[in-house]
């Protein structure tokens, strides 16, 4: 009978050992989890005050990414979706650094990679962010250049450019992503050939009847230079 019980009770006694050893690790988890959300919860309030005292949604306006956002069926304001990002950014990380407080393997394992990870992530944001800001600014350049020069293709034209800039800096921010980067590096090749070789074969079409009248115009302002001379002599 003694026996029997030491079978029932040996590993009842195991499991408390180990809830004993686990209860500080999950009440640090808990504690840290906790401070994290708050210190979360209020700089998103500090932000967003901050953003409407610098006037962020105003400058998103004039830089055109309200409207990309508005495309995207995203309605909230600039400075809320921040503020918002900001604050999940850091649940992320009091979680992650919570988890790392229990002190198991796995969850050891993932932390690192974690944090290892969000470098990439910031680098991949900044590109795409830089990148819209680049190919919104060279579309516009090229758009204003091509109308002042008469031409009637300047809008094609400048969403061309913003296209083949806006599919060069995602491919770029993908890698950087580490999303299986030789999928993303073949797939931006085909695309961006694709898209480059349909712009030439459309231009060309295209631009023969313009091409014919500025060789037609040189032509003509050449007679009248060699007329010129003719009645000159």
């Amino acid at each position: 009978m003694e026996g029997f019980l030491s079978l029932v009770m040996e590993p009842l006694r195991e499991m408390l050992l180990k809830f004993r050893a686990f209860l500080p690790g999950f009440l640090a988890m808990l504690t840290i989890v906790v401070l994290g959300l708050f210190i979360a919860w209020l700089s998103k309030k500090i932000l967003t005050k901050t953003l409407n005292a610098l006037k962020f949604d105003s400058w998103c306006d004039r830089m055109g990414i309200t409207a990309l956002m508005r495309k995207g069926d995203l309605w909230a304001k600039p400075s809320e979706v921040t503020a918002a990002v900001i604050f999940w950014l850091l649940a992320a990380v009091s979680l992650m650094v919570g988890l790392n407080a229990l002190n198991i393997q796995a969850i050891d394992n993932l932390v690192n990679k974690f944090f290892l990870y969000l470098p990439n992530v910031f680098s991949a944001v900044l590109i795409l962010f830089v990148g819209y800001m680049v190919s919104g600014f060279l579309g516009r350049a090229v758009l204003i250049a091509v109308v002042n020069s008469g031409l009637g293709y300047a809008k094609l034209l400048s969403n061309s450019i913003r296209l083949l800039l806006s599919v060069l800096f995602l491919s770029m921010a993908l890698e950087q992503l580490n999303v299986a980067p030789s999928i993303v590096i073949s797939a931006f090749t085909i695309i961006f050939g694709g898209i480059v070789i349909a712009l030439a074969v459309s231009f060309g079409v295209a631009g023969i009847e313009t091409a014919r009248k500025i060789i037609e115009g040189g032509k003509t302002e050449a007679e009248k230079h060699d007329k010129g001379d003719v009645e000159h002599l």
